[in-house]
């Protein structure tokens, strides 16, 4: 665990930040490149990018603050709230991008699905890159491990030393994996949406099942033996389910007609 890339006074760069930072910027600029394809220009991409981060930034934090208020901020300063270098949350990120996106995407009147299917790769993407933020960082960690490929962290870390499961690790290649089966798939699609709702539904499963070695959570977190990210992901992957079966219907509605 390494969190400092470059220590520069009371300036430090945080591993953690850089990976956000090149998860965004290539996540970004291979949007750009399949949008040439859908014969969208790259300025576009870029354009949306802004409000995308900004919402990610601002709906990560949220369900950070939402996760631990009773915990940690119901007795902190309430500017405490904006401090975002101390945990932000991935789903909220997700929901808050998505939101700010549609904004954007629909102030200016333009085709939301065929842009969600654009950049939907690319979230998983700079998913993969931003998770081996949190391994640098030392969040996000699993749960006690015996296998081979358990990694310790230091001992003063939450986990003391012991060996726990590399969920960050497991959480990156799953989301490099699903990368790749987008892009593949995006030109293959049948209609607008699909690849979008197909991301929903991917990273949906994927995190349910990282977060069974997951050992980062407070007991107080855990409702009914299910931990507060494994609730969002079974909301997610409904969601997902849902804007299939719409855009789905919609394009057999347009053929009959």
């Amino acid at each position: 665990m390494h969190k400092v890339a470059i220590p520069l006074g009371s300036l430090t760069i945080y591993w953690y930040g850089v990976f956000l930072a090149i998860g965004v910027g290539i996540g970004l600029w291979t949007a750009s490149r399949r949008a040439l394809r859908e014969n969208i220009a790259p300025e576009k991409i870029l354009d949306i990018g802004l409000w995308l981060v900004i919402g990610a930034i601002l709906g990560s934090r949220a369900l950070y603050v939402v996760y631990y208020w009773n915990e940690y901020f119901s007795h902190q300063p309430w500017l405490e709230i904006f401090n975002v270098r101390q945990g932000l949350v991935f789903q909220g990120g997700l929901l808050g991008s998505c939101l700010a996106g549609y904004c954007f995407i629909r102030f200016n009147r333009l085709n939301f699905w065929l842009y969600a299917d654009i950049l939907a790769p690319s979230v998983a993407l700079g998913h993969a890159f931003g998770r081996m933020g949190c391994l640098m960082n030392g969040c996000c960690y699993g749960s006690a491990c015996t296998w081979p490929w358990a990694i310790h962290f230091p001992d003063d870390h939450e986990t003391g030393g012991v060996g726990v499961h590399p969920t960050q690790i497991y959480e990156s290649i799953l989301n490099l994996s699903l990368y790749a089966v987008l892009v593949w798939f995006l030109p293959r699609r049948t209609f607008q949406g699909q690849v979008f709702s197909g991301y929903l539904m991917g990273y949906a499963i994927l995190r349910f099942c990282v977060e069974f070695f997951r050992g980062d959570y407070s007991n107080a977190l855990i409702w009914f033996g299910i931990t507060p990210a494994q609730w969002l992901s079974a909301l997610i992957l409904c969601i997902g389910i849902g804007f299939y079966q719409w855009r789905s219907q919609s394009l057999k509605k347009e053929r009959a007609e």
